[in-house]
């Protein structure tokens, strides 16, 4: 029996296909281990959003190679898409599949014996069409669920409709049914992913089906507690969404909106669908249905052309606005976009210096987050995640909280009352004695 071991790199939706990869795998009796576990195949799954990501696929590479010499090395995913001549130039990788070709991985390279040299499948992006299923399966708590891939959007920045190609979703009777599948398993919260998870319903380039459709039908599925929106674009975020999330006892009151830049002129050099005011409308819509909910923002530092001021109106903006957390990303440049193109790159110690900048904001926008949650009550699901005595599980609005360990509580969902924000920005609670503990013990 081979070993076969995987690596993640990238998003959500990366961890939901491997995961899917993995199990066919498994049906075929290769025996899933750890990277570390000496495999006979290492299939590594890529990132390309950024140069790092790029960079990181060579790393791991050299440590497979360090792990196990003779072991084959599969590259799929993203980059492989991008660059399969020059990731199958990386020495020590032996096959590197496209989009389409990736999830025929196990029938296309059964045996697994090592080529003379690297072995290509791809295709041109254009025939990359086809959605395929797939959720994760990595613990039982929490199950990614991808609903939706490629994209319709010519962001000037985004390699991601190169990479996964056009706009394409699963159907809503296939995806229900799935997760009636993951119900059966345990499993208490499903995160909804997607590359444009709220352009939901295209189906052969046509709009069968809407984003509220799915969620409407999800939200009667028994056997799953939560269901979580991964990422949504703000001009796709209705107030339709908004309030039926509000109306939800299934839906948590936690969305992640990109945003990218607080200042319109960048925006549009983006080439973004939205500018800032509309973006302060979502927001506020969503603090007056659900002042508790969590709202988190991706966001862009040292777009080409940003100057001093456009940073500090992003940086002044997110100040202002009434959100939770920021995840911050550096721009790097990426062949075959327009924005690769632009004039007046900002140098890269600026580029750092706002990173920076922006993440202490982030800092300080979670922990004033997590202390208007003080004295709350709240029910968090519980994780397999241990650390100096302490269990740790999220809110259903995505406070990070921790009690004593004991292991009942894994896997559960607990009502508790948050009692104080430590220094770490961890949020210390108290299980409610009144309140049973939700779901199988």
């Amino acid at each position: 029996m081979k070993k076969v071991a995987f690596h993640t790199l990238g998003c959500k939706l990366n961890y939901a296909e491997t995961s899917t990869i993995s199990r066919k795998f498994e049906e075929k009796g290769y025996l899933k281990v750890d990277f570390t576990d000496t495999p006979d195949i290492f299939i590594i799954n890529t990132c390309s959003v950024t140069e790092n990501a790029d960079k990181k696929c060579h790393k791991i590479v050299r440590d497979a190679r360090a792990i196990s010499p003779d072991a084959y090395v599969a590259i799929i995913g993203c980059y492989a898409q991008l660059k399969p001549e020059a990731i199958s130039a990386i020495p020590g990788v032996d096959a590197v599949l496209g989009a389409n070709e990736k999830f025929r991985l196990v029938e296309l390279l059964d045996g697994f014996v090592r080529p003379k040299k690297p072995v290509v499948y791809s295709c041109d992006i254009d025939e990359v069409n086809t959605f395929h299923t797939s959720f994760s399966m990595q613990d039982r708590t929490r199950t990614f669920l991808k609903v939706q891939d490629g994209c319709d959007y010519s962001c000037s920045f985004c390699t991601i409709p190169l990479a996964r190609g056009g706009s394409r979703s699963d159907t809503v009777a296939n995806i229900v049914k799935t997760a009636h599948e993951i119900a059966t398993t345990g499993v208490r919260e499903i995160v909804l992913t997607g590359v444009n998870t709220g352009d939901f319903g295209l189906q052969g380039g046509e709009r069968k089906e809407r984003f509220i459709d799915l969620i409407r039908a999800l939200d009667e599925v028994e056997g799953i507690d939560r269901f979580r929106i991964s990422s949504i674009e703000p001009n796709l975020l209705t107030n339709e969404i908004i309030e039926f999330v509000a109306s939800s006892t299934r839906f948590v009151p936690h969305f992640h909106i990109p945003l990218q830049s607080g200042s319109n002129k960048i925006l549009k050099m983006m080439r973004r669908r939205y500018q800032r005011g509309l973006y302060v409308e979502r927001v506020a819509r969503i603090k007056a249905e659900m002042p508790h909910a969590c709202i988190g923002v991706d966001v862009i530092v040292g777009f080409p052309g940003e100057t001093n001021d456009d940073f500090l109106e992003t940086y002044n903006f997110l100040n202002e606005l009434d959100v939770s957390y920021l995840h911050v990303f550096t721009y790097s440049e990426r062949e075959n976009t327009q924005a690769a193109t632009l004039p007046n790159a900002v140098p890269m110690n600026v580029r750092s210096e706002r990173s920076r900048m922006l993440h202490i904001l982030s800092d300080k926008k979670r922990r004033a987050f997590y202390e208007t949650n003080v004295g709350t009550t709240r029910t968090v699901l519980f994780e397999n995640d241990v650390e100096d005595g302490m269990i740790h599980g999220f809110t259903e609005n995505y406070v990070r909280v921790a009690i004593p360990y004991a292991s009942h509580w894994i896997n559960q969902i607990v009502t508790l009352r948050i009692q104080e924000i430590g220094d770490s920005c961890v949020a210390r609670a108290a299980v409610e004695e009144s309140v049973s503990v939700i779901g199988n013990q």
